[in-house]
């Protein structure tokens, strides 16, 4: 049995650095890696896609919204399909160009924050995004949340999936995520989220903020790297899923 843990990483910008990326990199098997529009530069991503390599970690591209200012999680309202196929794209190439120059060639494409939530709601705009990332290289797997949009798109656009659940956020019916509004959305208590992880891995179902049990593939776990717990976390669900038997890398590249 084999699981990913994957973190969203990079997110610093200039001298300000988000969470500790060092040690998270210690732990995960992939990192996304923030492309410069809802966080990260251009040197925040060559050196963490370099202190990945050194890990042999797995690197992908985390392309959002323009929104430096509100990290990428404000919904934006009236954004063409066109204009996220050219944004996700754009953002895909330069995450390239800095894999390159670190001598470590990405494996996939995941969305941030308020573009992955519109993109997860909507077949439009989810297949504009894999439609971006098979402009930048078709080769790119495409990290979806399973029974969504974003699933349904990399069918269609032949791209390779990534299935991943998230083990600090809860979820609605219709297999999205709830809003970070409302109260108890995101999960700091270590425990909590490895018991869901581990009983979500082994069952092969999403547990709804209802209580229903959705049944799903499951190949990666996210941890939040902006998580207050995100180091404490991710090392409690790779050591916890470990001792279940679980053997914890990253999915194969290409």
């Amino acid at each position: 049995m084999q699981i990913d843990l994957n973190a969203d990483l990079g997110e610093g910008f200039g001298p300000w650095t988000m969470g500790d990326d060092a040690t998270m990199l210690d732990i995960v098997t992939t990192a996304n890696i923030a492309c410069g529009f809802h966080a990260g530069d251009p040197e925040t991503m060559r050196h963490t896609i370099g202190l990945a390599r050194e890990r042999r970690v797995a690197v992908g591209a985390h392309p959002g919204y323009r929104d430096l200012i509100g990290f990428g999680r404000r919904a934006q309202f009236g954004v063409t399909a066109r204009e996220i196929e050219v944004l996700v794209a754009y953002q895909v190439g330069a995450f390239q160009a800095m894999a390159s120059l670190a001598g470590h060639p990405g494996t996939h494409v995941k969305t941030h924050g308020a573009l992955g939530n519109a993109c997860a709601d909507d077949d439009g705009l989810a297949d504009a995004v894999a439609r971006g990332i098979r402009a930048a290289d078709p080769g790119l797997a495409f990290m979806v949340m399973p029974g969504t949009a974003t699933e349904r798109a990399c069918d269609r656009a032949g791209l390779r999936p990534i299935r991943e659940i998230y083990a600090d956020r809860t979820y609605d019916d219709s297999f999205n995520l709830t809003s970070r509004k409302v109260d108890g959305a995101v999960i700091h208590d270590v425990e909590t989220a490895l018991t869901r992880v581990t009983e979500m891995v082994t069952e092969g179902r999403l547990e709804s903020v209802t209580g229903k049990r959705l049944p799903v593939e499951i190949d990666s776990v996210c941890v939040h790297g902006d998580n207050e717990a995100a180091v404490d976390m991710a090392r409690a669900l790779r050591d916890g899923l470990e001792k279940e038997g679980w053997t914890v890398s990253s999915t194969p590249a290409r």
